[in-house]
């Protein structure tokens, strides 16, 4: 047994313990050497994070517990929202916004299978495959290239009578143009969920108002997987101002049930036992009640102690992703004979994820031969997501059917596919990694 006083003192020291293995076997101590392999993204942490994770684990509290509880407050008040809800990824995130918008609270603005929603196939798939899984319509529109978001010039076309939603994500940090998409929904009375997965910390102006991007909507997400701006290992959040959507939030991800109690509490309400629901025996205990089909979608309290250290830094790795979008795009500028250069979204500041590259067609060069030799030169390549989605196996069964829509051609998003890639910008590199990135990239079209 340790010589330990108090709980308390023996935490301590076994953090203190955690802190100086993580300086003698983590910690990174050697410099970035010209040839060493850049990843396009990686973890940034240091002792805290690992001492957070050693304390949730000495409570020994499994599921959603204090940690969550702090995550969430602290992360609603930084980004601006009055509700935040953490859950197990960046996916299930994209199911709840979705889901929450299918339930009977909502009248006549509740999604039912058959209604339609507007998003775009550029893109990852999970920002559809909620609204697919339900049996309601996705309807893709093209992209504009070189921002690589939603085509706004579009939406009209797209919309129909069975319209209930606009569903798409910010690509890579560049935010889609907020103001048009937002007018759009508010003139037609639809929901608008922004998947800010890739773009958490961006920031956008409407009217001389500056808000982060996942707040304009009606419902935001975000992910906590390692490559993102900020990591949980696994996690992800969504977030609102609504608060019938909060509720419904809640009720999808915990089990589908009524009952609002916080884990490990029972009777919060003071009604367990006297309340009538459905067609259920009256009393029937509230625990048991539930008004939704829905999930287990939580997280753990070890992935939110990582995230409310990671919160902390999050400012600093957001200046970073700038700098290095920046010294990179200055340094590729030499190539735009050759490249299509990424743009920030106008009224915004992004929070960039990666840095998009399009190779002009007119160049002579092909896409596939240029990651290949940035690939062989130990710098990872990623192309953006899937491309066309709906080229992709998933839909062969479903193709030619109407189970989707597509409103004019995807002839931009069949251009990012065959000719973009990109790669990471994230906080963790050096300027000596970024102008490694350069070279070889300069390089490769000139082989």
């Amino acid at each position: 047994m340790g010589n330990w006083n108090s709980e308390t003192e023996a935490r301590e020291q076994i953090k203190a313990l955690v802190a100086d293995y993580y300086h003698d076997f983590k910690e990174k101590k050697e410099p970035y050497h010209k040839g060493d392999r850049i990843s396009y993204a990686s973890r940034v942490f240091d002792e805290k994070e690992m001492q957070a994770l050693t304390d949730a684990m000495l409570d020994f509290w499994l599921t959603t517990g204090r940690f969550s509880d702090t995550f969430e407050k602290e992360f609603s008040s930084w980004i601006g929202v009055k509700y935040a809800h953490l859950v197990n990824s960046g996916s299930s995130a994209n199911l709840l916004a979705f889901m929450a918008l299918t339930a009977p609270e909502l009248g006549e603005r509740q999604i039912r299978p058959g209604d339609e929603v507007i998003t775009v196939a550029c893109g990852f798939p999970t920002t559809v495959t909620p609204i697919l899984n339900y049996g309601a319509v996705p309807v893709f529109v093209d992209i504009t290239i070189p921002q690589y978001n939603i085509d706004v010039t579009k939406l009209e076309s797209a919309l129909s009578e069975k319209t209930k939603a606009v569903m798409i994500a910010h690509t890579l940090g560049n935010p889609f143009d907020l103001k048009t998409v937002k007018e759009f929904c508010d003139k037609n009375k639809l929901w608008l969920v922004e998947d800010n997965c890739d773009a958490l910390g961006t920031k956008y102006t409407i009217n001389g108002v500056t808000k982060y991007t996942g707040t304009w909507g009606d419902i935001g997400t975000s992910s906590f997987y390692p490559p993102h701006h900020m990591t949980m290992g696994e996690g992800g959040c969504v977030y609102t101002d609504n608060p019938l959507l909060h509720r419904l939030i809640l009720s999808f991800r915990d089990w589908g049930r009524d009952c609002i109690c916080p884990s490990g509490r029972d009777n919060f309400c003071g009604h367990r036992f006297d309340g009538q629901h459905g067609e259920l025996p009256a009393g029937y205990d509230h625990k048991y009640v539930y008004s939704h089909f829905g999930y287990n979608l939580k997280v753990t309290d070890m992935q939110a102690a990582i995230g409310c250290e990671q919160l902390k830094k999050f400012p600093g790795f957001i200046e970073r992703r700038i700098h290095n979008w920046n010294r990179l795009h200055k340094a590729l500028e030499k190539a735009s004979d050759k490249l299509i250069l990424p743009e920030g979204a106008e009224n915004s500041i992004p929070s960039w994820f990666g840095f998009l590259i399009s190779v002009k067609p007119e160049s002579g060069l092909e896409r596939n031969k240029i990651t290949r030799y940035i690939e062989d030169h130990n710098i990872q390549t990623r192309l953006l997501f899937s491309g066309n989605l709906i080229k992709h196996p998933c839909f062969d069964q479903i193709r030619g059917t109407d189970a989707y829509k597509v409103v004019g051609d995807l002839s931009n998003t069949d251009f990012a596919m065959n000719n973009s890639f990109w790669v990471g910008v994230y906080p963790g590199m050096t300027d000596e990694m970024i102008d490694q990135m350069a070279e070889i990239i300069l390089e490769a079209i000139r082989c």
